[in-house]
C-alpha cells in the first residue's frame, strides 16, 4: 500500500515557475515509478511526465517537454515536478501517481495508486 500527498500548487503568473512535491508513504516506494498527471476544467485527465523507479529513465507529454522536470529523492520517499515558462494553458489539478514496473508510462489505467491532487493556476 502507497500513499500520495502532493503539495506545492499555488497561482503564479504567465512564465513563472512552481514546485510540486508528492510524498509517499510506505518502504516500498523505491520499488515504483511514479508519474504527473493533470486535470483541467472541462477536460480529461491528461499524463504530464513519468520516472522510472531508479531516477534514470523520464518521460514527458509533449506539451510540457522542455518546460518541465519530474525528479525523485528515493530517500526521501519523494517525487517532484519542476515546471518552468507556465502558461494558462497549464492550468489544472495535478494528481501523482504511483505504478510497478512494466507497464506503459503514459497509461493513467496502469497506475495503481494516485495522490487527491493540488491546483495549479496560471494567470494570463
Amino acid at each position: 500500500q502507497v500513499q500520495l500527498v502532493e503539495s506545492g500548487g499555488g497561482l503564479v503568473q504567465t512564465g513563472g515557475s512552481l514546485r510540486l512535491s508528492c510524498a509517499a508513504s510506505g518502504r516500498t516506494f523505491s520499488s515504483y515509478a511514479m508519474a504527473w498527471f493533470r486535470r483541467a476544467p472541462g477536460k480529461e485527465r491528461e499524463f504530464v511526465g513519468a520516472i522510472s523507479w531508479s531516477g534514470g529513465s523520464t518521460y514527458y507529454a509533449d506539451s510540457v517537454k522542455g518546460r518541465f522536470t519530474i525528479s525523485r529523492d528515493n530517500a526521501k520517499n519523494t517525487v517532484y515536478l519542476q515546471m518552468n515558462s507556465l502558461k494558462p494553458e497549464d492550468t489544472a489539478v495535478y494528481f501523482c501517481a504511483a505504478r510497478l514496473p512494466g507497464r506503459t508510462p503514459h497509461d493513467a489505467r496502469g497506475y495503481d495508486y494516485w495522490g487527491q491532487g493540488t491546483q495549479v493556476t496560471v494567470s494570463s
